[in-house]
């Protein structure tokens, strides 16, 4: 079966290549073939060695959508309009391309919202006959009150195999993010900093965060969009504070104890389910040393229940086919 994947892919943001990343793992290893649509083909090919269509030409989504077997977008945001409503049309008029050909579309590890009132009716029409799997019990309520029928999932990245790397004592990653204030985090981390602790600050999408992170000077800083990198990043870290939600993730993968700043409801969803502090726009350099000196984080087993759900759901949206021969 061939699975074309839409999604933000192609843009070097590293949480959004993380969930391409697991998915096209995941679809390979279960004996489909994935085609995924990208901002930038060659460079997705390159990186997953999956074959790749640009996601802005209207012919060669009319070719993945005529070729493939099933259409999944996700995971991620995708289902929002408060950065643009012409992202959410995109998305949409995805979804009705399949329906006009007549192949089956599913919305897998994407959460919903924020969603203006129009935002809400067209995703009410649109998703309602799709399979649609949320990465979170506050996306599955509020897709239930558009009178939608999900079921509950989690974030594909939470799949990714984490890196084998020591932990470096005292090493504390700070994750900016284009969009949220930063100087209560570049506070935060010179507070952890003047404690003895090492700080870096690592941006996860470069062509937004290089900004960001020159109010971080003086401090260790490091961008990059690869997922395996910033794995191996968090994954040395003893703790992780971070104002994106894949910094979390990132943390929850390599089981590094993490907290997250709340600036949009996808961060909520994942870090309370997870039972991870959630900690303010603006929190208090005080409160995070003492929940990197305690080394405060999640509810592992409900790290593991999330990723329980994600396996669960794929098993049911890529059953492996059975061996040549079977009945």
């Amino acid at each position: 079966m061939v699975v074309a994947l839409g999604g933000y892919y192609g843009f070097k943001n590293a949480g959004d290549e993380a969930m391409l990343l697991a998915l096209a793992e995941e679809i390979k290893s279960r004996g489909h073939w994935p085609l995924v649509l990208s901002a930038t083909p060659a460079e997705s090919e390159e990186a997953y060695n999956v074959p790749s269509l640009n996601r802005y030409n209207p012919l060669t989504l009319l070719r993945a959508v005529l070729r493939s077997d099933l259409l999944v977008l996700g995971g991620g945001g995708l289902f929002q309009d408060k950065t643009s409503k012409k992202s959410l049309l995109y998305y949409v008029g995805l979804l009705r391309l399949a329906r006009l050909f007549r192949r089956p579309a599913a919305a897998f590890g994407v959460s919903l919202g924020p969603l203006s009132a129009w935002g809400e009716r067209v995703i009410s029409r649109a998703l309602r006959d799709v399979w649609l799997v949320v990465r979170d019990k506050k996306s599955f309520k509020y897709a239930e009150r558009l009178g939608l029928s999900p079921e509950l999932g989690g974030d594909p990245a939470l799949l990714l195999k984490p890196p084998e790397v020591a932990r470096e004592p005292g090493l504390v990653v700070v994750i900016p993010r284009w969009g949220v204030p930063t100087k209560p985090l570049v506070d935060v981390a010179w507070a952890l900093e003047k404690s003895g602790r090492q700080v870096l600050v690592l941006g996860l999408e470069p062509a937004r965060d290089a900004e960001v992170l020159e109010d971080f000077k003086g401090l260790a800083r490091e961008l990059t969009g690869d997922p395996k990198r910033a794995l191996f990043l968090i994954g040395s870290a003893e703790y992780v504070v971070s104002a994106r939600l894949h910094g979390a993730v990132f943390a929850a993968v390599t089981k590094t104890p993490f907290a997250a700043l709340n600036y949009d409801p996808k961060v909520e969803g994942f870090v309370t389910d997870a039972g991870a502090p959630l900690l303010s726009l603006s929190p208090k350099p005080e409160e995070v040393l003492d929940l990197v000196e305690k080394g405060v984080g999640p509810d592992w087993q409900k790290v593991e229940e999330m990723r329980f759900r994600v396996r669960r759901a794929l098993a049911r949206l890529l059953p492996t086919p059975a061996p040549a021969g079977d009945a």
